[in-house]
């Protein structure tokens, strides 16, 4: 018999319902958006870096709202969220050359939201033959650049307007 032990998710499978503070929440409220990977700041939605990304350039675009269906968001943050994934998608393509594009929502835990609470949707480049062993067997992500170097570099082409 084969065993696979998994003991980073004892964590996740024996967690409380007890409400904890937001990381969304938090980004949004902050001031300090590098120490928060913010890369950009709309009206109703911001733009911030994913700390555990799949690939170098990950973003997620992020009502300020605390809503956890889209039903709950106002077509206001509704329409600017929409807005702010096209501007990912292309700053994304002028920065990294991606050959591809991956957007996302995972709506609700059981979808496979990491943060439920908070709906959000995922934005990251990708390029043919990006998924390799190490991924796959594993486990283990190789990125070729760091999350400051990523901040840096969306940071500028969001200001750059390109």
């Amino acid at each position: 018999m084969d065993y696979l032990w998994t003991p980073w998710r004892y964590q996740y499978i024996t967690a409380t319902d007890e409400p904890c503070e937001c990381v969304f929440c938090v980004a949004g409220k902050s001031t300090d958006d590098h120490a928060h990977f913010v890369v950009y700041r709309g009206a109703h939605n911001f733009v911030i870096l994913n700390r555990f990304p799949y690939t170098s350039g990950h973003v997620m675009v992020v009502p300020y709202a605390h809503v956890s269906n889209l039903d709950d968001l106002p077509d206001e943050s509704l329409a600017e969220l929409t807005i702010l994934a096209r501007d990912a998608t292309r700053h994304l393509r002028a920065s990294y050359r991606s050959e591809g594009l991956n957007l996302g929502m995972n709506l609700g835990k059981s979808a496979g939201a990491g943060i439920a609470g908070h709906l959000h949707m995922h934005v990251l480049p990708r390029w043919t033959g990006d998924t390799n062993f190490m991924t796959v067997v594993g486990e283990t992500r190789v990125l070729p650049e760091d999350l400051d170097r990523t901040w840096e570099r969306l940071r500028a082409a969001w200001r750059a307007g390109s």
